[in-house]
């Protein structure tokens, strides 16, 4: 039988059948009192809710409800219901960031004022919602004080560089060609790095040759964009060479040279005299007699600015995203690379990229290492590229451009790193060229070396140089913003709350629902680990404050907030059975994580229980066990444990959802079994000193309308006339501990 009934008018409307006048012309009968009457009577003779916990065994516990805070304030139906029943209340939405925060940064507490000051006259505690979550902020202020920064630039400005001009392109590359006599002859086998800002009229790439009078080395080629970009190429003579040559035979335009620098490995002396070219001095510089084109010092107008930027996630490999890391290992990829343990990483500390390879390859290429970024290279742009690398036996590799992991574009890209069993830095830096055009990937081929080896990657930057009249906040800059913002809003909140609210959600949903560098624990949540849409509507702070954003809201709590505050981290599926409550486990090692500083503390963990009763023995049966679980993994803390969003909906045999005009009485009664498994499990498996409370969060059932789970008997009270249902018996037996 289905029942949604008013229960006190339907019994009144029997009462007066059943004692009214007997016609004594007529033979008397008997008014039977419906069965759903009947069924309901019983919640009659229940007390308020909050008068079935003993105090006395839990000392410290509040049962707590979730409530719209407008509607609070009014001090009608709601406030008068909620006040007789709970001990706490936590608010929906006006406490949090965006329901505070205006566009232009200034924060209205007024709500939260008028919500404290009608707690405090009904002397009902709140429950903290939330200071630190990426949900419902304030995205347009956040964004723009993150925005691009104005630069100022004196048009007068001018840099002296060296310049090459060219009357047309001519057949061969060495048709025209730039010569430096070195004051010091190169020596055979040494490693040198030659490094200088280049620019050209148009985008080309210059031959760089030694020579010593007899012989030539040729390459590599230097490439040159039509703006300043920074060029590194590192290379070893195979004579003691006396000339650098730079040739450009098949180039009409102008080329500019500025900033050189050459050094020999291990030594910081510049070995060409006056390279910022910041005297028209010349010495060392020539060009074959019969060339006829003009070099000569110059002055070129500065423009706008130019800043480097990193295009890659995760440079540091210590958090879990991988988005920009792949590999083949002996023919089986591309696929997500793999992160090796704490300890791996160049620091001796932290963790690097792990690539295996096996023995006897057919090709370079059956063993790759990929890194991808989130842009697509056009011919001409420039690019700054470096990493920390090492192996278990010393080994050659090459590189080379590719669309996406696997998709091959160009045989090389960022030289040929040679691996040595110490961790040492490769650099390289240069302009995209046509070949290469269309890039987003370069790949290593690490089985050039025939043997079995096991790679090491760490630190891995991957820089695009951008210009423009604003510079984009570095990420320190960008830190010290949001710390500012974080600082004030929570000093806000405090100081309008008034030392009233005493326990928070510090953070609430810190955690995703994945795990992407295979630590066995799930990722923060970020906007690289969800949809596009969602990442859009969200701001994360912890994309731009790391895994410490947790430690840093903790702190600014605890300096603004009364002394004795209670901070939780509060997070939903803690229960979940399809990973074993993975994301609790995780939870309590990310918590351990972030205490491990020795400062930072954590008073407890809100589990917020957003639940369905299923009609499923089988189903039901796995969500218990899980529950169960939950509350033993959090007991085994140590810390307060809160239920911090409880409400249950209905499924039904076949897996649908019920709603609530469609609940049987069967149904009714068996979510009224659940909230009391519940409840009793909580006080038979948290210790007393840990039991901070439970939080209904829907005590009526949901409209229709609602965006949370509209139409769902998700209440211990009917929607509109606020009648018991057998859920508030139930939940009521559950404190009791019947």
């Amino acid at each position: 039988m289905k029942h949604k009934i008013n229960i006190f008018g339907a019994i009144f409307l029997w009462l007066m059948i059943a004692s009214s006048c007997e016609d004594p012309a007529r033979e008397p009968f008997k008014v039977e009192k419906p069965e759903s009457i009947a069924q309901l009577e019983y919640l009659n003779d229940y007390d308020a809710l909050k008068t079935y916990v003993d105090r006395s065994a839990n000392p410290g516990f509040k049962l707590g409800a979730g409530v719209t805070a407008s509607e609070y304030i009014k001090q009608g139906m709601i406030y008068r219901l909620i006040n007789s029943n709970f001990d706490e209340i936590t608010s929906g939405n006006a406490m949090k960031f965006g329901s505070v925060v205006k566009d232009n940064g200034s924060m209205d507490f007024s709500q939260v004022m008028q919500f404290v000051a009608a707690a405090q006259a009904a002397d009902i505690s709140i429950y903290g919602h939330t200071l630190v979550w990426h949900a419902q902020q304030n995205n347009k202020f956040l964004n723009g004080i993150l925005a691009d920064k104005e630069i100022e630039i004196d048009p007068g400005d001018a840099n002296y560089c060296l310049q090459a001009t060219t009357p047309q392109a001519n057949a061969n590359i060495w048709d025209w060609q730039l010569n430096y006599q070195l004051p010091v002859p190169l020596t055979q086998g040494v490693e040198y790095t030659l490094k200088m800002r280049v620019k050209a009229s148009s985008p080309f790439a210059v031959a760089f040759w030694r020579y010593d009078g007899a012989s030539t080395n040729y390459g590599p080629d230097i490439a040159f964009g039509t703006n300043w970009s920074e060029a590194t190429v590192t290379f070893t003579p195979t004579m003691n060479a006396t000339t650098l040559q730079f040739n450009f035979g098949t180039f009409g335009g102008d080329l500019y040279f500025d900033d050189m620098e050459l050094t020999a490995s291990g030594s910081e002396e510049n070995l060409i005299a006056n390279g910022a070219f910041d005297e028209d001095v010349l010495t060392g510089w020539s060009k074959p007699g019969w060339h006829a084109y003009s070099f000569k010092v110059a002055s070129v107008a500065a423009g706008p600015a130019t800043w480097w930027t990193n295009l890659v996630s995760n440079s540091d490999v210590e958090s879990g995203d991988l988005s920009c890391f792949f590999a083949t290992e002996v023919r089986n990829g591309p696929k997500t690379a793999t992160v090796g343990a704490p300890g791996t990483g160049a620091d001796g500390v932290g963790k690097a990229i792990v690539v295996q390879s096996g023995d006897s390859p057919v090709n370079p290429w059956d063993t790759q290492f990929f890194i991808k970024v989130p842009h697509v290279f056009a011919e001409g742009e420039a690019y700054r590229f470096s990493m920390k690398i090492r192996a278990e036996k010393p080994a050659p590799a090459e590189s080379q451009a590719h669309a996406q992991p696997g998709q091959y574009l160009h045989w090389a890209m960022v030289g040929s790193p040679n691996f040595t069993t110490e961790w040492q830095e490769y650099k390289n830096s240069g302009v995209i060229q046509a070949s290469q055009n269309g890039m987003s990937t370069i790949a290593f081929n690490l089985a050039v070396f025939k043997e079995a080896n096991t790679y090491y990657f760490d630190d891995i930057v991957w820089e695009i140089e951008e210009s423009g009249n604003t510079i984009p906040l570095t990420p320190e800059e960008k830190a010290d913003t949001l710390t500012w913002a974080m600082d004030r809003w929570i000093a806000g909140m405090m100081e309008a709350t008034n030392g009233y609210v005493l326990a928070w959600d510090i953070v609430n949903e810190p955690l995703s629902g994945s795990d992407s560098d295979g630590d066995e624990l799930y990722d923060l949540q970020s906007a690289k680990n969800v949809p596009e849409a969602e990442a859009k509507n969200n701001f994360y702070w912890q994309d731009y404050l790391g895994e410490n954003y947790v430690r840093t809201a903790v702190e600014l709590a605890r300096t603004h907030g009364p002394a004795n505050i209670k901070l939780f981290v509060n997070d939903y599926n803690l229960e979940s059975d399809w990973d074993d409550n993975k994301k609790l486990k995780s939870l309590i090692s990310w918590i351990e994580k972030w205490e491990s500083d020795g400062v930072t503390v954590i008073d407890g963990i809100g589990t917020q229980m957003h639940i369905s009763c299923y009609m499923d023995p089988a189903t039901q049966a796995s969500k218990e066990e899980h529950i169960i679980q939950m509350f033993e993994l959090m007991a085994g803390t140590g810390k307060l444990v809160k239920i911090t969003e409880l409400d249950m909906g209905l499924v039904d045999e076949n897996g649908s959802t019920v709603m609530t005009e469609n609940v049987t009485e069967e149904q009714h009664k068996a979510m009224g079994e659940f909230y009391k498994f519940i409840i009793r499990k909580y006080f038979e498996i948290i210790p007393v000193s840990q039991r901070y409370g439970i939080t209904h969060w829907c005590p009526t059932d949901s409209p229709a309308s609602s965006s949370w789970r509209g139409g769902q008997p998700v209440g211990l009270w009917t929607e509109g006339g606020f009648y018991r249902k057998h859920t508030f018996g139930a939940f009521a037996d559950g404190l009791a501990g019947n």
